[in-house]
């Protein structure tokens, strides 16, 4: 993904070795495609597992402490992860017009059309069966394109900022302990996860190649033991829900002053989980390196299955709340998605939304 630098010309530089230095050309920027991080495709690949899975689980956390702790510790980190990579990968978006052309075909068009199918699958599965079409109130995982939509197309924004942390800070905290907000383009949830973008959007490569030195991975191991282990003893005292990050502190039943703490609370505790996931990432190519670059395909249309599963009493037998059944929906979940994120499938999808 990362390239060397040309040799910079600065004033220091004599006037005929300047001249030796070729202008390049528009064609030639354009044709520059920088190779691929494996590692970050495969911490995109192996997030985008733990969502499946994490949809996989929710008709099973009822009556079992485990499944509930394991949900619990995958959403306080994967989207943080798909959000924090999301900003890494916009630190180079401009309001060029092609770079809004590729914006308005990679977001908007996918979420016209998935927020309209969603609509009508809802419909039909009877969840909703008096649901509208509306594309300013997200239904299902549509809401991340919306969001991704609005934290890309302000991404220059913040790179003028003197403080952009502590700014995004402040408007997540500011967003749960104000319920008028609404569900308008998901605002809520856009504001709430907005200093996971903020921060991709000034993180360096050289931070990713810190995580993955060996005294981080030795020590990424006992913090999520610790981890797990917290989120046990949590789970039945918790209301996970502020993972989420859907919702105000009034919405939650809590007093108002419980938003801004848990903000930051959250914020704290999703960063060192998103470090210690990205330390055990592989960094070398892998089977799965390839199915990195898919991950959006396979988040958009596993909704569907996951969905479907409920719908045709895919859960409905008791030996699927037993260890070996909850093992079972675990490796058919990722199953599902590493399907769903294959190249045949990638190109399957671009044609059909474009």
């Amino acid at each position: 993904m990362f390239r060397a630098d040309a040799t910079p010309v600065t004033d220091a530089t004599p006037v005929p070795e300047r001249r030796r230095q070729p202008l390049p050309s528009a064609g030639t920027e354009a044709r520059r495609v920088e190779p691929r991080d494996p590692h970050l495709d495969n911490a995109k690949y192996l997030a985008i597992l733990l969502v499946a899975t994490g949809h996989a689980w929710e008709p099973l956390r009822e009556g079992s402490r485990a499944v509930t702790a394991l949900y619990l510790l995958v959403y306080a980190f994967h989207m943080p992860v798909f959000i924090t990579l999301s900003g890494y990968f916009s630190r180079g978006f401009d309001e060029s017009p092609e770079r809004v052309r590729r914006l308005l075909t990679g977001l908007v068009v996918p979420y016209v059309v998935f927020e309209v199918a969603y609509t009508y699958f809802t419909q039909w599965t009877s969840q909703d069966p008096d649901r509208a079409i509306s594309l300013l109130d997200p239904l299902y995982l549509t809401w991340y394109l919306a969001a991704l939509f609005i934290w890309r197309l302000t991404s220059p924004v913040w790179r003028l900022l003197r403080w952009p942390m502590p700014v995004a800070l402040g408007l997540a905290m500011l967003a749960t302990v104000s319920p008028s907000i609404g569900d308008d383009l998901d605002l809520q949830r856009v504001l709430q996860f907005l200093p996971y973008f903020v921060l991709g959007l000034f993180l360096k490569p050289e931070y990713f190649e810190l995580v993955r030195r060996r005294e981080v991975r030795l020590l990424a191991a006992p913090v999520l033991f610790c981890a797990l282990a917290v989120a046990y003893w949590a789970a039945p005292r918790m209301d996970y829900a502020w993972f989420f990050h859907s919702d105000s502190a009034q919405e939650l039943a809590v007093p108002a002053w419980c938003g801004p703490v848990m903000t930051l609370a959250t914020f704290g505790c999703s960063v060192v989980l998103v470090a210690c996931f990205l330390a055990w990432v592989p960094g070398r190519r892998t089977w799965f390196t390839v199915l990195g670059a898919g991950t959006l395909c396979g988040y958009l249309l596993h909704g569907f299955v996951a969905q479907g599963a409920e719908f045709w009493g895919w859960y409905d037998g008791a030996w699927l709340r037993q260890p070996v059944g909850e093992i079972t929906v675990t490796l058919i979940a990722a199953a599902v998605m590493t399907a769903l994120c294959a190249p045949a499938v990638q190109r399957v999808f671009r044609r059909g939304v474009r």
